[in-house]
């Protein structure tokens, strides 16, 4: 899963926030990183003998078995607090409700004799209505959270695309084309099974010797196979590769950001994380070329580059996938290169990043959240809003076509990529796509939710009928 987010000492960029601004946007990216650092060493730990939940839970359920309402409708929630799925009395919670990443109620210290409460809410536009309840029992804080959608297929973007975002990307790729894949390969004899090879490979991006690194897996089997590149969350790790799905008879490419290899001792990620990619994501948000991101997605087109010079691809069906940023990653792919025919982006990250500007909720990593504009910055403040469109989910989605399928998939309890930015850019392709929320899910997703996702991708791919 993804370890995305950490506290540091902000970079000279957000010299300009206020005091208080600051404080609040620690204190989300502390509750992010504290759940996504939980998900992956859960993703490490054996599958036996895992400490798995809570016997205190705190639910919070709507009174529409879809979670989705009318503009103008109220939603009712009802909250539970239970111990051993018996209601617990006499339980003490705190709550927060309103439109997501901005509540208009507050409320501490609430008495649930029967360990029940009943709330309401609605809203007068699209948009989701969230409500967060902290329960604490024997001085142990417990969490629940329901988001109502309202009208969600009615949400549009804020974000306004530039003139030449188009040629501005395929202008960068065929720059970056100018430098030679130059590959390296290298077999994984551990990795490998009767039916797949796996290699750990390389290419170089969109400079000399700057490299892109991944795992390769190709079905043993002579012949020409269908290819889908994963491409990853957010965060510093090494990689396994898609095993599974190339032992169905699919080439699978699962690639890292850094420049850096992918089968190295955890800890040297761990290190990089902490250190000299400290942050990385907020790195060149002053001018579209300095933007961490650029080499980024030049680094997945040129992995199909990859996958289309020394790979058994059919040359037909392609396949691009990932979750957070690597639903992201998933939207720009498609976008840029016409030969993805199928993509499947789940809880997509940097997405609509300006709405906060308009009190509506953002996409990770909620770049102007609680932001406000200090002055004389109002400069920087707008270099940083026009470099945020070249590296929105919403503008790449804008340019997928009408031959590319799309799968959508993402839960509306997420505070890390809110629900209200997922609608958002799914309402904007206008290709054909599927969309498939999973209400309950935070930032991860239910098995159900990965099995279809899988199968979904598998028929895309022509794989499967």
């Amino acid at each position: 899963m993804l370890i995305q987010i950490f506290v540091v000492t902000l970079h000279h960029q957000y010299a300009s926030m206020e005091l208080k601004a600051k404080k609040d946007y620690q204190a989300r990216m502390k509750k992010t990183f504290a759940f996504l650092l939980l998900a992956a060493l859960t993703a490490v730990l054996p599958l036996k003998g895992q400490i798995r939940g809570n016997n205190i839970q705190v639910t919070v359920v709507p009174d529409h078995q879809d979670w989705t309402y009318r503009v103008g409708e109220t939603a009712e929630f009802k909250v539970s607090v239970t111990r051993s799925n018996t209601l617990l009395n006499n339980a003490r919670v705190s709550y927060e409700a309103g439109p997501e990443m901005y509540p208009e109620v507050k409320k501490q210290d609430v008495l649930l004799k029967d360990g029940t409460l009943t709330l309401k809410g609605k809203m007068t536009k699209p948009g989701f209505y969230r409500v967060d309840v902290k329960a604490t029992v024997d001085g142990k804080e417990y969490k629940g959270a329901c988001a109502a959608a309202f009208s969600p297929e009615q949400l549009v973007p804020t974000t306004v695309m530039p003139g030449d975002f188009a040629d501005y990307w395929q202008k960068a790729i065929a720059e970056a084309r100018q430098v030679d894949l130059n590959p390296t390969k290298r077999l994984l004899p551990e990795r490998c099974t009767k039916d797949v090879n796996v290699y750990e490979v390389s290419f170089q991006n969109m400079h000399w010797n700057y490299r892109t690194y991944g795992i390769l897996c190709v079905p043993v089997k002579e012949g020409k196979y269908p290819a889908l590149l994963r491409v990853p969350g957010a965060g510093v790790r090494p990689y396994g590769g898609d095993v599974w799905t190339a032992s169905q008879g699919v080439v699978t490419l699962e690639i890292g950001i850094h420049g850096v290899p992918v089968t190295m001792d955890k800890k040297v990620y761990e290190d990089m994380f902490n250190g000299a990619l400290m942050n990385y994501w907020n790195w060149g948000m002053d001018y579209r070329d300095d933007s961490y991101y650029k080499r980024v997605v030049l680094g997945c087109i040129r992995a199909i580059d990859y996958i289309e010079q020394y790979t058994p691809w059919n040359g037909k069906d392609c396949g691009v996938t990932g979750s957070s940023q690597g639903g992201f990653l998933t939207l720009a792919t498609a976008a840029l290169d016409r030969r993805v025919s199928c993509y499947a982006a789940v809880h997509a990250a940097l997405c609509d990043h300006t709405a906060s500007l308009k009190g509506v909720a953002c996409g990770w990593p909620h770049y102007f959240y609680q932001m406000k504009e200090m002055k004389g910055m109002k400069e920087v403040m707008n270099a940083r809003i026009e470099t945020s469109r070249y590296y929105d989910g919403v503008n790449f989605a804008r340019l997928i076509t009408d031959k590319q399928k799309g799968w959508f998939s993402f839960g509306y309890c997420d505070d890390v990529v809110p629900p209200t930015t997922a609608w958002a850019t799914y309402n904007t392709v206008t290709g054909p796509k599927e969309i498939s929320p999973y209400q309950a899910t935070w930032h991860f997703w239910f098995q159900e939710q990965w099995d279809e996702w899988e199968n979904w991708l598998l028929k895309a791919l022509n794989v499967k009928k």
